[in-house]
């Protein structure tokens, strides 16, 4: 078994348990947000009883009570919602060492976005997944995060835009999303495991020893457990923008970023609000203009026309694709890195270089994104070619004059 077909199997392992993870997770985060918000508050006489929500799931009724432990009055057992966050991550940072770091950086770097080395992007994504947590988190401990945190909301926002702009001027667009991913994901894990689960701890540890909790520890916890519910949407889209290269493969792929960023917590914030009872329907506005923004920007016509010319025939562009494309796109490829063709996509017969002409001008001539990195040097004069012939219908059957 050779290393890419290796490496091909732990990546589909690695993201299939992380998916299941990450449902996991993010299952029971919306559940309980809406759980704390649909709680019944208790009349005095039930004071040890905070609040209550009668639930209808699977043919059955349940009883759900929030409740204030007795001292030395420990319920078993406790069933504890933590293992999807430490999973999603166990799985989620070793695939991106497979996909991204193992991979000789081709869909880490682009020559034509900056001159890292390979190396150096590695380091600067390690790097940003610890210095993130300790910033984020010295923020939210700080002054600052007291009270309102207008301050630290404000300030969270103006460090998250600067690395998405910073690290989408460095590594290649893909990489950049993903790193901006990893790095709310790893804040969220870091969340549960350094904040909330320790206070969750404490509250056991004072029911067992007949104390009060610390509410500090636990007003922390619910301020951190808010956070990550906030970043879930943005995070879920950028686990999956692998797949929408029209938006990490724009030119303006940070501001798209952002905008989308925008969109997944605004979103949140309105579900979160409508679950409180709290009016919260304005961010719409700013959601749907962020929305019809990414549609602009990600449309063809916002990219320059294709250039017009001399018509060019099959064998033309043909020659092009044989040239930067096949040693990749093959039943065989002679790349370095590729042992399959990229998404089963191959461009050995006329036949299957027409049935992937919209994907050719999307990637080749819109985006130009592709080869991965410009690997194989293809030159403007080149990307004209493909770009002419695919204006002309991309014909393969000598129906356009050959170039």
């Amino acid at each position: 078994m050779n290393d890419s077909l290796i490496l091909d199997w732990l990546n589909v392992g690695l993201r299939w348990v992380h998916l299941i993870a990450g449902i996991g997770w993010i299952g029971t985060s919306l559940y309980f947000m809406w759980l704390d918000a649909a709680l019944i508050r208790s009349d005095p006489p039930r004071s040890k009883v905070e609040g209550h929500a009668w639930l209808l799931h699977s043919g059955g009724f349940y009883l759900v009570e929030r409740r204030k432990l007795p001292p030395g009055q420990l319920p078993s057992p406790i069933h504890w919602f933590k293992w999807e966050a430490a999973m999603t991550w166990l799985t989620g940072f070793p695939l991106l060492v497979t996909v991204y770091y193992l991979t000789r950086g081709v869909y880490l770097v682009d020559p034509a976005v900056s001159s890292i080395t390979v190396a150096q992007a590695v380091a600067l994504g390690i790097g940003l997944l610890i210095v993130s947590w300790l910033v984020y988190d010295l923020l939210w401990s700080s002054p600052l995060a007291r009270g309102a945190s207008h301050a630290a909301t404000v300030l969270s926002w103006a460090l998250l835009f600067a690395v998405v702009y910073g690290l989408a001027h460095v590594l290649s667009g893909r990489g950049a999303y993903i790193h901006v991913g990893a790095m709310l994901g790893t804040i969220m894990v870091a969340n549960v495991w350094m904040r909330i689960v320790p206070a969750q701890r404490d509250l056991i540890a004072a029911a067992t020893a007949g104390r009060t909790p610390d509410d500090t520890l636990s007003a922390r916890a619910k301020q951190r457990s808010t956070h990550n519910s906030y970043v879930t949407f943005p995070v879920i889209f950028m686990m999956l923008s692998n797949h929408y290269p029209a938006t990490y493969g724009h030119p303006l792929n940070w501001l798209i970023l952002c905008l989308l960023i925008v969109v997944g917590v605004g979103v949140r914030h309105v579900m979160i609000a409508r679950e409180r009872g709290k009016p919260a329907d304005w961010w719409l506005v700013p959601v749907a203009a962020a929305v019809a923004f990414v549609v602009f920007l990600t449309s063809p016509v916002w990219f320059r026309g294709t250039p017009r010319g001399a018509r060019v025939g099959f064998t033309a562009a043909k020659e092009v694709i044989d040239r930067r494309c096949v040693s990749c796109h093959s039943q065989r490829p002679s790349d370095d890195i590729f042992r399959n063709a990229p998404n089963g996509v191959t461009f050995e017969t006329p036949e299957s270089i027409r049935a992937h002409a919209e994907t050719i001008r999307a990637r080749v001539v819109v985006l130009r994104n592709m080869p991965l990195g410009n690997k194989t040097g293809m030159t403007d004069a080149e990307r004209d070619i493909l770009a002419r012939w695919l204006d002309q219908g991309a014909p393969i059957d000598g129906s356009a004059s050959e170039r």
